[in-house]
């Protein structure tokens, strides 16, 4: 098979099929909190006793159509292609010139890149097609978290599930794509649940707040599922890290105050997606760096 013989074209395929992908995800980012809150309103009005909100049209992944927030002019096929299309508009709404956010082509350029590394790094095989599955779950969740401090059942869940039954498969040799062994993704995803909610706990202790949400440790544990338990100090490591110098930065430059939260998703998501990639030669290099000393 061409893909298989020529891992130049099968990454150059991946990371056209992450574009249309990425594509999707800009919708899932946008809707699925959406719809969620919709949900949530019809649940609490049925526990108030309260006339339930009308539900009026169609609204979920597929329906309705793409449309421009601004004049909500469908949008045509032509004019959904992605990224070529945000070029050749110049950003801008092809019925009445109101600016589109930056983010939508970002988001399909960051997944057809991610795909296209996945797909050179792990070469052509179902593991490839687990490790971009995976990839296009972070995004998603990464997204949805920066927009609404939110990480939704609905995806880190199923993530979770999904790298447990995977490692079923597991071919039995030391694992460096996913999935990893049924011992290894179970403790994983107990672990990080289990770590996360210890420090959630001990923190409210000791401060009477909240310092981070449940789907943080969701999405904990569906990595530890997927990368299993060796992961997870990696993982954890790098995203507070990042999140630290990241948080830092946006106080000294006076973006952000110090009393707002920082959602934590996105670096958890980052660094899972790393330390999928190039956890063990970061682990070994971690390792024989600490045994010099």
């Amino acid at each position: 098979m061409f893909l298989a013989a020529s891992p130049a074209l099968f990454a150059a395929v991946a990371g056209a099929f992450g574009l249309v992908i990425g594509s999707f995800l800009n919708v899932v980012i946008h809707r699925l909190p959406l719809m969620l809150e919709r949900r949530w309103r019809v649940e609490c009005a049925e526990l108030e006793g309260t006339p339930a909100p009308a539900p009026g049209e169609a609204y979920n992944l597929v329906r309705p159509r793409s449309r421009c927030p601004a004049c909500h002019a469908p949008i045509r096929a032509l004019h959904n292609i992605p990224v070529l299309s945000w070029l050749l508009l110049r950003g801008r709404c092809a019925a009445c010139g109101a600016r589109i956010s930056l983010r939508y082509p970002l988001v399909e350029l960051a997944t057809g890149a991610a795909f296209a590394a996945v797909a050179w790094h792990f070469g052509f095989g179902w593991q490839a097609l687990l490790a971009m599955a995976f990839t296009a779950c972070l995004i998603a969740l990464a997204g949805i978290d920066l927009d609404r401090q939110l990480l939704p059942d609905a995806i880190t869940l199923p993530l979770l599930w999904l790298g447990l039954v995977a490692s079923l498969w597991h071919a039995g040799a030391p694992a460096t794509a996913p999935p990893v062994s049924p011992r290894d993704a179970i403790l994983g995803a107990a672990a990080g649940y289990l770590f996360l909610w210890a420090v959630f706990q001990l923190f409210r202790l000791a401060t009477g707040k909240e310092g981070m949400g449940y789907g943080d440790f969701k999405l904990f544990a569906a990595a530890g599922a997927w990368l299993g338990w060796q992961m997870l100090p990696l993982v954890l490591l790098l995203a507070a890290a990042v999140g630290a110098v990241t948080g830092i930065t946006l106080i000294v430059a006076k973006r952000l105050g110090r009393g707002v939260p920082i959602p934590f998703g996105p670096y958890l998501a980052g660094a899972s997606w790393i330390a999928m990639m190039w956890g063990a030669p970061i682990m070994d290099a971690w390792l024989a760096a600490a045994r010099l000393r």
